[in-house]
């Protein structure tokens, strides 16, 4: 298990994984705070839950490609400082309106915009530095370990979230969270990355249709991400919109849903404890076949399964979903190049996260209309339907992970 843990020998992966760590421990706590700060606090509906996500799902998507760009021209932790001190300040000024009394649907909605923006800017530079602090051999060690520790923080944190918003209130867990934004940016600052690795500039329009054309020439990367366009609208719409109402109104409130993220969390630990020595061949073929996962926490809420059960689901669906993020972000850093890998990344998540907004923004008014029953089913039946013919690529089926270079003489 030593020779697994041989990224943190280190300095400035040491450095990026306890401010991933940190900022996820406060993370944790916020999807329960937020969603009963509306519907509890606020006494608002899923549609303003759903309202107030899309908000912050919306700038997301729009700056995606330009914190791409400045990924790969910028030194990227000097980017993913400042991203956490935005977050940071955002979710202070949320936690503040609502221990003070003042919080709505509609400011609570403009301070997610503010922290979509941050994170449109944080993200495609945090998946590209990875290979920046790591030797190419130790890649699929270096993003399970990342994972595996923010997702033991996270049962830790998704546990504590729901605990704290049940007996005191949504603004405490959410002022944590401010806190951890804050302590991560301050890890991230000391890292020290050559200057080497920041990549020579061009005219930002260049830039966007040299990653363009490098992301279309791609089969595998391209047939994925419009896969997951439609998977992530209908996951995000029935879990985090429909799922915090169906525990409220049949599981028991923000305690079973913090149980749920829990399960979930601890599905996602085991599968990066086993992702750390297991290493299969045909990486996108086996991420692929763990999508179809994404589907039971929809069926479990449908009916609903009784809270037992909605809770063993939560972990089945983080053991597989695990799966699929290790392989893929293994695929990406090893097929695309160092001074490209952001700008990927952006492509990939704009793709992936476009329909988000509309599945969180839609669910609520569908499920209105023709009951929550139906509208989690067809969750479900979207996620297998998108799922399925990605696995007619020849890319996908075929993709191995790339053999280690030999050690010099």
């Amino acid at each position: 298990m030593i020779a697994r843990l041989g990224p943190l020998r280190e300095r400035d992966y040491r450095l990026l994984f306890v401010a991933r760590t940190t900022s996820r421990f406060g993370s944790a706590m916020a999807p329960v705070a937020l969603a009963f700060a509306v519907l509890t606090t606020l006494h608002g509906s899923a549609s303003d839950l759903g309202l107030v996500l899309t908000a912050r799902m919306i700038p997301t998507v729009c700056f995606l490609l330009l914190g791409g760009v400045l990924g790969d021209r910028l030194p990227r932790h000097l980017v993913m400082v400042g991203s956490n001190a935005v977050s940071g300040a955002s979710q202070a000024a949320a936690a503040a309106l609502l221990l003070t009394g003042h919080a709505t649907v509609g400011n609570l909605a403009g301070l997610a915009a503010v922290n979509g923006l941050s994170s449109a800017f944080f993200m495609p530079a945090s998946e590209g530095i990875v290979p920046q602090v790591v030797a190419p051999s130790l890649l699929q060690e270096a993003n399970a370990l990342l994972r595996l520790s923010s997702n033991a923080t996270n049962i830790v944190g998704a546990a504590i979230g729901g605990l704290l918003v049940a007996a005191t209130s949504p603004g405490w867990a959410l002022a944590g969270d401010a806190i951890t934004f804050l302590l991560a940016a301050g890890a991230t600052a000391l890292m020290a990355l050559p200057r080497s690795l920041v990549v020579e500039q061009r005219s930002m329009l260049h830039e966007l249709r040299e990653g363009w054309s490098d992301f279309w020439s791609r089969t595998w990367l391209w047939a994925i991400v419009v896969q997951f366009g439609v998977v992530n609208a209908a996951e995000s719409g029935a879990v985090n919109v429909l799922g915090p109402e169906v525990a409220k109104d049949h599981l028991g409130g923000a305690a079973a849903w913090g149980a749920f993220l829990t399960a979930t969390s601890a599905g996602l630990v085991l599968s990066g404890i086993v992702l750390m020595r297991w290493q299969p061949r045909r990486i996108l073929f086996v991420a692929t076949l763990s999508v179809f996962s994404l589907a039971l926490p929809p069926l479990a809420l449908a009916r609903p399964a009784p809270t037992a059960v909605v809770i063993a689901v939560g972990f089945v669906y983080g053991y597989f979903i695990e799966i699929f993020g290790v392989m893929w972000a293994v695929a990406m850093q090893q097929q695309i190049p160092k001074e490209k890998l952001s700008r990927m990344f952006s492509y990939d998540m704009l793709g992936s996260w476009a329909l988000m907004p509309v599945g969180m923004a839609a669910v609520g008014p569908v499920a209105a209309a023709v009951g929550s029953r139906a509208t989690l089913i067809g969750c479900a039946v979207l996620t297998v339907a998108a799922t399925a013919p990605v696995l007619l690529s020849r890319d996908v089926r075929t993709l191995e992970r790339a053999a280690p270079a030999p050690a010099p003489a």
